[in-house]
């Protein structure tokens, strides 16, 4: 059987922790290689760790620098042919990694597999299905963006990476997404895998509006590969605009309305096809910068309403 090597980041979210470890830990598959890599908790963190110390394969908690040099450290540790990361505070559904496990068996020459996911609030309760499309080398350069949690890919191509960005903390996994696609085949899977969790700490929430800086930056560090450097160019007004379409998006969720729609003509007078994809992005800024963001909320809360029915 398939060893698959998973590393949970942990730092201060004892609330959701729980879940997310069980979520790996009672999974039907065997072998699992589970990894927690915490980074100091003080919040209680550090006791639901060691309730399940018994079952996992290492755990450590002592200062780092961040998500990235935590996920790295377990990379570092990590010795199965599948390799993947779960945040504290999302989790995986079941049956999760025997699917994984399934689809890299069935496609060989795959090296990122992703699914589906869910999106779910504080409580765990789902609000939104996060579906995705079968994407290219060249649609990752114009972010298109596959939900973390229901990523798994091979170590063997890990190792021809340089690990996560320690520099990036809000894209770091799309970067690597991209150095992962540039070693083979990534596939998608029409799976509904994992759940990614929202809530008030989230940094998707907290610190949305930095986002957007940080898919410049992905762009430079693309453009500075000779590899990728002549396939960004081949997009290159597209993937500048989906940059500020990034960041309209990730502003609109810090609470800025006004960057928000700066950012989405800016998308839309480089590259239209870019910004009319996500309309609702414009249509959202303009009722929260009008001040009417609460015509937004109930819209929000009657489609979390629908889909819990």
């Amino acid at each position: 059987m398939t060893l698959v090597s998973i590393i949970t980041p942990s730092f201060n979210q004892a609330k959701y922790l729980e879940q997310t470890l069980r979520s790996v830990l009672e999974q039907n598959y065997s072998p699992i290689e589970y990894i927690v890599i915490d980074g100091g908790s003080t919040d209680g963190s550090l006791e639901i760790i060691k309730k399940y110390s018994e079952r996992l394969t290492y755990w450590v908690s002592e200062k780092d620098s961040g998500q990235a040099d935590a996920i790295n450290k377990g990379f570092a540790r990590a010795t199965g042919e599948i390799v993947a990361w779960l945040n504290s505070d999302d989790f995986y559904l079941p049956e999760t990694i025997r699917a994984a496990v399934r689809a890299f068996d069935e496609n060989p020459d795959a090296t990122l597999i992703y699914a589906d996911m869910l999106a779910v609030d504080a409580s765990g309760a789902p609000f939104n299905a996060l579906t995705y499309k079968q994407l290219s080398l060249k649609d990752l350069l114009c972010f298109q963006i596959i939900g973390q949690p229901a990523v798994f890919f091979r170590r063997s191509a890990l190792q021809k990476t340089s690990g996560l960005n320690p520099s990036l903390h809000f894209l770091l996994d799309h970067l690597l997404w991209i150095q992962l696609a540039q070693q083979g085949r990534i596939l998608h899977v029409p799976q509904t895998w994992a759940a990614a969790r929202y809530h008030a700490e989230a940094k998707n929430v907290a610190r949305a509006a930095e986002f957007g800086r940080e898919a410049f930056r992905i762009l430079d560090v693309a453009a500075q590969d000779p590899t990728l450097a002549p396939l960004l160019q081949s997009v290159a007004r597209r993937a500048r605009a989906a940059a500020f379409r990034v960041d309209a998006r990730y502003q609109l969720d810090g609470g800025f309305p006004a960057q928000a729609l700066k950012s989405w003509f800016r998308a839309f007078f480089i590259y239209p096809p870019v910004a009319l994809a996500r309309l609702n992005l414009f249509a959202s800024a303009i009722l929260n910068w009008l001040g009417l963001k609460k015509i937004r909320e109930i819209f929000l809360s009657n489609r979390k309403k629908n889909f819990s029915e």
